[in-house]
C-alpha cells in the first residue's frame, strides 16, 4: 500500500496533451451552425439524443461536445430531455428489440418539423451487433432517417459536421 501511494505522489499525472484553442476548423464551424440554425428556425437547434442499445462509444463523443473545448452551446446547439422540445432526434445503437417501441414512441412525440439523425456504425446497419438476436437492422427500420454520421464512434468534430450539413440541406428544401 505504501508503495502506491509513493508512486502516485512522485508519477506525473496521467493525461491528454490540452487541445488547440485556435482551431480554425471549430470556429468556421461556429458561424455556419449558428447562421444556419438562425436562418432554418430562428432560434438555436434542440437535441434529444436516444441510446437505441449501442456500447456507450458514441455517446462518450456526443457528451465530449458539452466539454469546454467543444461548448456544444455555443453553436446554438443544445440537448434537451423530453422529445416535445427537440429539433433533432440523435439516436445511436443497432435499436435493440427492447428500444423499439421506445424509438417509435420518441419519434411520434416530437413536434414538426423534426429530423432523425443515425449516428454510428450500428445506427446505420447494426454495426458489430448485425446479426445478432437482440437487435434489428439501425434506425432506419424503425424511424424515417434524415442523415447517417459515419463512425466507431464518430468524433465530436463529424456530429457537428453532420448537424451542420442536415440544417444547410433543410435549410435549401424549404424557403423560409
Amino acid at each position: 500500500m505504501r508503495r502506491l501511494l509513493f508512486e502516485g505522489l512522485f508519477r506525473k499525472p496521467l493525461t491528454e496533451p490540452r487541445p488547440n484553442t485556435d482551431d480554425k476548423e471549430i470556429r468556421e464551424l461556429v458561424a455556419r451552425m449558428t447562421k444556419s440554425a438562425r436562418r432554418r428556425l430562428g432560434h438555436s437547434l434542440s437535441i434529444r439524443e436516444v441510446d437505441a442499445g449501442s456500447c456507450n462509444g458514441c455517446e462518450l463523443e456526443i457528451h465530449a461536445l458539452s466539454n469546454a473545448f467543444y461548448d456544444l452551446e455555443r453553436f446554438g446547439l443544445r440537448f434537451v430531455a423530453s422529445p416535445r422540445h427537440a429539433d433533432v432526434l440523435l439516436v445511436t445503437g443497432p435499436v435493440t428489440k427492447n428500444m423499439h417501441e421506445a424509438l417509435e414512441r420518441t419519434y411520434a412525440a416530437m413536434p414538426s418539423p423534426k429530423w432523425v439523425v443515425a449516428a454510428g456504425d450500428c445506427a446505420f446497419n447494426g454495426g458489430v451487433f448485425a446479426g445478432s438476436y437482440a437487435v434489428g437492422r439501425g434506425v432506419a427500420a424503425v424511424v424515417p432517417v434524415d442523415l447517417y454520421i459515419e463512425g466507431c464512434p464518430p468524433t465530436p468534430v463529424s456530429l457537428l459536421k453532420g448537424l451542420l450539413t442536415l440544417m444547410e440541406a433543410q435549410a435549401h428544401h424549404t424557403t423560409p
